[in-house]
């Protein structure tokens, strides 16, 4: 059943004072905070100049891996951000030897028959081509835009995450995950005038508001329609603990992915929607502010999610830069957002000895096949670090 946006729970801000005790997280903090961010990326940048990390680290290492990932782009998007940071041009300097990786890998198609080409090319490319004008990076970004917009069914109104088009048993699935997809088809819409990019985009994400989104608030990690009559199916997960559970770093999607799309569409329910998930995830936290895997856990011994919590972060404060300042849920979101990075920089960081290559302990990519788990996985990285260059300087996104 289709869900009305207006018919969804608002579950407010519970104890929202718990949030409101950020005093040290000042200018200074943040900087520090990115320094650290900056001497571990240090430390890895002759490994993984012509190589890229793993998706998740073993044991706290990330092994090098070559550009065949949905993953990749991550380091090379932090690569980019430490470029912006800090102006030196040792960052510049190996995110073009990636980018020219990316550029070879959709020109082959290596690895590209799945809806990540959106993280792949808006971190590697569209950024490089923001950042520094790379022709061959935008042309790239564009033949990823053009591979995933094959994916989409018109009558279901989607993009197929992953899976084989043909293959009926594989067709008609959508995931959370997409919405962050999706902003490399607006962007493509910007660069070349042709709204097909757009009105593919737009009609994505209004299902996914529609059928991916509960009554509750909640979300599922996956739904499914058939691509044929468009008619709705069913909704499951893959990564979460249940089906009628709340995978957390699917909800963290949907926190980012959701004002991502109203940043390019104005359509103001997109934030409305987006503040209904951010409470239903705040008021699941536990008393250090980072988040079990799944949100149906909110005390315990299971494990935390430092990614989803990064990634939250992330959407909070895009939310929150789209509201007036008369918001009185504005701040809210603000002060959630320092309590998470102060937790996040204080007691899930790597320390810089030792052999740990990453950056934030303690997340979990896919319990239920034991991938990853308690681990550091390379986009919690890469979303802990935008978050911390959002709070220090006005950001134009790669997104």
């Amino acid at each position: 059943m289709k869900v009305k946006k207006e018919s969804i729970v608002d579950e407010g801000i519970r104890n929202r004072e718990r949030f409101y005790k950020n005093d040290h997280v000042n200018q200074a903090y943040i900087k520090r905070a990115i320094h650290h961010v900056l001497m571990k990326i240090d430390q890895s940048l002759d490994v993984f100049t012509h190589q890229f990390p793993d998706c998740a680290s073993t044991n706290g290492v990330y092994q090098p891996i070559d550009n065949i990932e949905w993953t990749t782009s991550f380091w090379t998007g932090m690569l980019w951000l430490s470029y912006e940071v800090t102006g030196d041009e040792k960052y510049r300097r190996v995110a073009e030897i990636q980018v020219d990786s990316f550029i070879e890998r959709i020109e082959k198609e290596i690895e590209v028959n799945h809806h990540d080409v959106g993280f792949l090319y808006s971190l590697s490319c569209v950024s490089a081509y923001k950042l520094t004008g790379n022709e061959r990076a935008r042309d790239a970004a564009l033949k990823a835009a053009d591979l995933l917009i094959k994916r989409f069914y018109d009558k279901a109104g989607i993009l197929q995450a992953w899976g084989d088009l043909n293959n009926p048993k594989q067709q008609g699935r959508m995931i959370i995950d997409c919405n962050m997809n999706i902003p490399l088809l607006y962007w493509a819409t910007e660069v070349t005038g042709d709204r097909k990019y757009r009105d593919i985009a737009i009609s994505h994400v209004r299902q996914a508001a529609s059928y991916i989104v509960r009554e509750d608030a909640s979300t599922f990690h996956t739904f499914y329609m058939d691509p044929e009559s468009g008619k709705p199916l069913y909704g499951n997960t893959h990564q979460g603990y249940a089906d009628d559970s709340c995978w957390a770093r699917g909800q963290a999607w949907g926190i980012y992915g959701f004002p991502l799309s109203y940043h390019y569409t104005k359509d103001t329910s997109l934030i409305g929607l987006t503040k209904k998930l951010s409470h239903y995830f705040l008021n699941r936290l536990p008393e250090d502010h980072v988040c079990y895997w799944d949100l149906t856990f909110t005390s315990g011994q299971e494990e935390r999610d430092s990614s989803a919590a990064a990634i939250a972060v992330c959407g909070l404060l895009e939310m929150s830069r789209h509201l007036p300042l008369t918001d009185p849920k504005k701040r809210d979101y603000e002060e959630a957002s320092l309590s998470i990075i102060s937790s996040l920089f204080e007691h899930y960081t790597t320390a810089i000895e030792g052999e740990e290559n990453g950056i934030l302990k303690h997340a979990v990519y896919y319990k239920g096949g034991n991938m990853g788990v308690d681990e550091s996985c390379i986009w919690g990285d890469y979303f802990y670090f935008e978050a911390l260059v959002r709070l220090v300087k006005d950001w134009e996104m790669y997104w």
